[in-house]
């Protein structure tokens, strides 16, 4: 479908010279991704939604081979609607960032149920959507409609701040860089506007050793003309992320069976699976352990810390390990409820979080793990029935 959509002022003087430089460079240099329409065409809203909300806080080389998985299992938007949520987070495992795929599957059976599969196509009624917010609704309406919409991401941020080298430190400088974004877009192309300023942003104005000899818009950079582009943007000091720790046990029944447990709905990680956990706490965790394990059995503690970073902590998981007999009690510490019983070779096709497969590789070793799980099938969410008692 071809860009025409012509709303929004045309831009004159060096407003326009700025925009029709990076249009110009888009066209020969833009990059060639799966989520990508050529320059000058629309992209299906699906396409633009589902690639943005997997880019937020991934990279694209993580993206890129997760994107073509669900537009290969979930082509359209209610397709991924009629999807189970375990499903959805099993093939988001990995990704980090769950709450995205809750709030991914929300979205869709919204836009299904209440929009008759079709996107809204302006930038207000799509942030009436769950999950989206001022980013994602308006590179949707750019780029999937063709709005005079200025997204504005970490790259664009940077590209802007040089531009103009805005002295206001990062994250009080997004207003007025946010003001700028729209000043420039012009009327017509503002998806390919928007692409260009994310490209350019991705491999030539980089955070570090900016390649400014081959920026289009070199001859308009106050920041270039200053010797300022290895420092901007300005960023303000950032607080220290507290450590929390925790105890992570790793049950194995007599077949071989691990057992996982499903997180609360809501919250850090919610709905994915677990080996069954302690509460994760600044304080390091008490020595005892006998009220905190999910069964009763002869724990071995694995040596070693399991470490992870989240966006607002590092944590440090001690993990136990047990084998059980082949139809062990749990006690009231594991919540039974929402714990299963799951052979290892489902085990890669479970809801696992990243934290979680580090301590199942830490217990059960990388190599040994591998080798029970390859070529294995098993279904997309790994979720067996709850209540401890089957394994998959």
């Amino acid at each position: 479908m071809q860009d025409v959509h012509t709303r929004g002022a045309d831009l004159t003087g060096t407003d326009g010279r700025i925009a029709h430089a990076l249009l110009a460079w888009y066209r020969r240099e833009g990059r060639t991704l799966p989520w990508r329409a050529p320059p000058g065409n629309l992209q299906d809203p699906y396409k633009v939604w589902l690639s943005e909300i997997m880019l937020q806080q991934t990279t694209v080389k993580a993206v890129t081979p997760r994107y073509i998985d669900f537009l290969r299992r979930w082509p359209d938007v209610t397709a991924l609607a009629r999807a189970e949520l375990g499903d959805v987070l099993a093939a988001w495992a990995g990704l980090g960032y769950y709450a995205r795929a809750r709030n991914l599957h929300v979205c869709a059976r919204a836009v299904a149920e209440t929009h008759g599969g079709r996107f809204p196509d302006t930038e207000d009624a799509l942030r009436q959507l769950p999950g989206i917010g001022a980013y994602t609704s308006a590179a949707i309406a750019a780029i999937a409609f063709g709005r005079h919409a200025a997204p504005v991401d970490g790259n664009i941020e940077r590209v802007i701040a040089r531009l103009f080298a805005i002295e206001t430190p990062l994250p009080a400088a997004k207003p007025e860089i946010k003001a700028l974004a729209e000043r420039l877009t012009p009327a017509k192309h503002p998806g390919d506007f928007a692409q260009g300023l994310m490209d350019l942003g991705a491999s030539i104005c980089t955070p570090r050793r900016p390649a400014c000899g081959l920026c289009p818009l070199r001859s308009f950079c106050h920041g270039f003309v200053a010797g300022l582009t290895e420092q901007l943007p300005y960023k303000a000091a950032k607080a220290e992320r507290p450590t929390r720790r925790g105890m992570a046990f790793v049950a194995i029944r007599e077949d071989g069976a691990v057992l996982l447990r499903e997180r609360p709905p809501k919250g850090l990680l919610g709905g994915m699976q677990e080996v069954p956990s302690t509460p994760w706490v600044e304080t390091a965790p008490e020595h005892a352990i006998e009220k905190r394990t999910p069964l009763r059995a002869d724990w071995k503690r694995v040596p070693g810390l399991v470490t992870h970073t989240f966006t607002h902590f590092h944590l440090e998981l001690t993990v136990y390990r047990a084998e059980a007999g082949q139809d062990p009690e749990l006690t009231p510490a594991a919540d039974p409820e929402r714990c299963s019983w799951v052979g290892q070779r489902a085990l890669p096709g479970a809801a696992l979080p990243s934290v979680m497969r580090k301590v199942l590789a830490h217990a059960l070793g990388e190599g040994g793990l591998a080798s029970k799980t390859r070529g294995a099938r098993t279904s997309a969410s790994g979720v067996p029935r709850r209540g401890g008692r089957r394994s998959a």
